[in-house]
């Protein structure tokens, strides 16, 4: 092992020791073993690297060599500075460079027997709820699993009781604030709806200011028989931060899940989406939208696993890069052997504004059942020319013509959000985005 190797990981370790002995005295034991687990994993796998097949599009050297801060302070932010990140008709919970912030955060309304707390405070309180679930996003081959399990030190916890109808969205808002010191926080976010109830739940991630800093966030959901959650992602970090996130989804019986994942803020991002299906007759939908440009990265890895026989899944990916922006999708459809009348489908779409962007796309089958039906494939290009022509003809200027074409690849997304207050604030994203924005919103 070479020094710079050594230094990087002792970094990390260092600061475990310095949070467990921190703790010792009133963290669950459950916890504390998960985590001295977890670090001892990330010591024996360190940061991946691009000789890894999973890894090799993307490099996350300069993460690993990066020297932050592993216990910011979660101090100096203001109401105010929340505004473009609130949604009328939502009760929010807001977390601070990892840490769950009560005074910002508005919980009211809520049905009885819901639980919307901080994570840490949620252990004090809840435990019963949460240890049966936590930590099952797995961290064996995970290096940046591993350090969530190991590091986090809040998050949020959500808990919808059997039969409940939570008619008001839940806005989870994740918030990066420097002080001008870059900074690693590790949210941990559990959410977990029990049986036949019905809930709704935005996942933020901003920046107050343009400072660097690095998010690893780990989400669990485990939906319960018959119950229903609708989930969007929202990733709007500044240019200069770092997201490597997993997001870990386990299905019971008739349950129906479906996420919209949109991400056009970040340096380098990458998304591990993995689901399970353990329920026979579960349904899931994982759609994403993902606009990058300058220099971005963004890495989409999906894995759906076909446990159980009669589950159907859906995958949209569409992407639309600019200048010198690179995309990676790389998606997995695995159906268990007895996994009979599975219906899966995977697409990757990718829309090229520049010459010199670039999207690789890997969809993958593995299938181990003969009664199924599945279907894969993935896309590379650029605008219609035959499009732009016909918009031309009917008096549309040329830079005109093309907006409005990207907007309608990506409006194909926006669509199928269901809160009204989101799908609103990406369409006026778009518009803003997209030259010619004004002759876009009137033409639509």
């Amino acid at each position: 092992m070479t020094t710079a190797i050594a230094t990087e990981k002792e970094r990390y370790v260092e600061a475990f020791e310095r949070l467990a002995a921190s703790r010792a005295e009133h963290e669950p034991g459950k916890i504390t073993e998960l985590r001295r687990s977890a670090i001892a994993r990330f010591e024996d796998l360190g940061f991946p690297t691009t000789r890894l097949e999973e890894w090799r599009f993307t490099n996350v050297a300069p993460i690993a060599k990066a020297a932050f801060d592993l216990s910011p302070s979660a101090n100096g932010v203001k109401a105010g500075e929340l505004a473009d990140f609130r949604y009328d008709g939502t009760c929010e919970l807001v977390l601070i460079n990892g840490r769950f912030s009560p005074e910002l955060s508005n919980l009211e309304g809520l049905p009885d027997g819901v639980v919307v707390s901080g994570l840490e405070a949620a252990w004090s309180s809840h435990p019963e709820k949460i240890e049966p679930h936590l930590g099952f996003a797995t961290f064996g081959e995970h290096s940046f699993v591993a350090l969530n399990t190991a590091l986090h030190r809040d998050g949020a916890f959500l808990f919808i009781p059997r039969g409940v109808v939570v008619e008001q969205p839940i806005n989870i808002i994740h918030l990066g604030r420097t002080d001008g010191k870059p900074f690693a926080c590790f949210p941990r976010l559990l959410i977990v709806a029990e049986e036949s109830s019905q809930s709704t739940v935005v996942e933020q991630y901003g920046s107050i200011g343009d400072g660097n800093y690095f998010t690893c966030p780990v989400t669990e959901v485990v939906v319960g028989a018959n119950a229903t959650v609708d989930h969007y992602k929202l990733q709007r970090e500044s240019i200069s931060a770092f997201h490597v996130a997993t997001f870990q989804l386990l299905q019971h019986r008739d349950s129906n899940f479906s996420s919209h994942s949109i991400s056009w803020g970040g340096g380098l991002v990458r998304n591990d989406v993995n689901a399970v299906l353990d329920g026979e007759g579960a349904e899931a939908t994982l759609n994403g939208l993902y606009m990058v440009e300058g220099t971005q990265l963004v890495d989409n890895h999906m894995r759906v696993e076909h446990a159980q026989p009669n589950c159907d899944s859906h995958e949209l990916f569409k992407g639309i890069l600019e200048d010198r922006s690179r995309a990676v999708f790389n998606g997995r459809i695995y159906v268990h052997r007895g996994a009979q009348k599975t219906d899966a489908k995977q697409t990757n779409r990718n829309l090229l504004l520049s010459k010199n962007a670039v999207a690789n796309s890997n969809p993958q089958l593995e299938i181990f059942a003969d009664d199924v039906k599945c279907t894969h494939g993935s896309t590379v290009g650029q605008l219609d020319e035959l499009g732009i022509f016909y918009l031309r003809s009917r008096g549309i200027g040329e830079e005109a013509a093309r907006s409005l074409l990207t907007y309608a690849f990506a409006a194909d997304i926006v669509e199928r959000i269901k809160v009204p207050s989101v799908r609103q604030d990406l369409e006026e994203f778009l518009f803003r985005r997209l030259p010619k924005g004004d002759v876009v919103r009137q033409a639509v």
